[in-house]
């Protein structure tokens, strides 16, 4: 409130100072190196500088913070490769509802690390965005649900097919 109120950005050092390691991890999920993180890191703090007035408090900070980091980097992503994130569920074909019953989380962990990585840089970037956040930051159910203002069940139908597109370019890695 004080940062905002007086527009203080030596106030604002210590919440980047805090928060910037988080950022900057958050960021390098969705970069292509680690310079292009970098400058994700500093424009995500441009931004929050500028909008940190509609931070209400109904949340801890740093959880305002991730979401906001998050929703800064699907948007570079997807203005970066022409996608969208549709709010609609896609009809499936029953290849893909097969795959998607059939993956369970024991199953990605059996797959070979680096081939793991390759088959992650073959999906859609908002499948790979939900595995990482589930699976590499820890992120739970719920808090997936408030990141991405969708329902359990959207949420775990979301996973379930990002899990069973990365299984499907997997085994089309030699």
């Amino acid at each position: 409130m004080e940062i905002v109120a007086k527009k203080d950005s030596m106030l604002f050092g210590i919440l980047y100072d805090r928060y910037a390691k988080m950022v900057y991890n958050k960021c390098y999920g969705f970069a292509k190196s680690q310079k292009e993180a970098e400058d994700l890191t500093q424009d995500v703090f441009l931004m929050v500088f500028v909008k940190l007035a509609s931070f209400k408090g109904k949340s801890k900070f740093s959880t305002w913070l991730y979401s906001f980091t998050y929703n800064f980097c699907v948007n570079y992503v997807n203005r970066d490769k022409g996608r969208k994130i549709s709010e609609k569920s896609n009809e499936i074909s029953e290849e893909e509802y097969r795959l998607s019953q059939e993956v369970t989380d024991e199953h990605l962990l059996e797959l070979q690390v680096e081939k793991l990585k390759k088959a992650l840089e073959m999906i859609p970037g908002e499948d790979k965005t939900i595995l990482m956040l589930k699976y590499q930051d820890g992120v739970s159910i719920s808090e997936l649900e408030s990141t991405l203002e969708l329902g359990t069940s959207a949420v775990k139908m979301r996973l379930k097919r990002a899990k069973a597109k990365v299984i499907e370019a997997y085994n089309t890695l030699p």
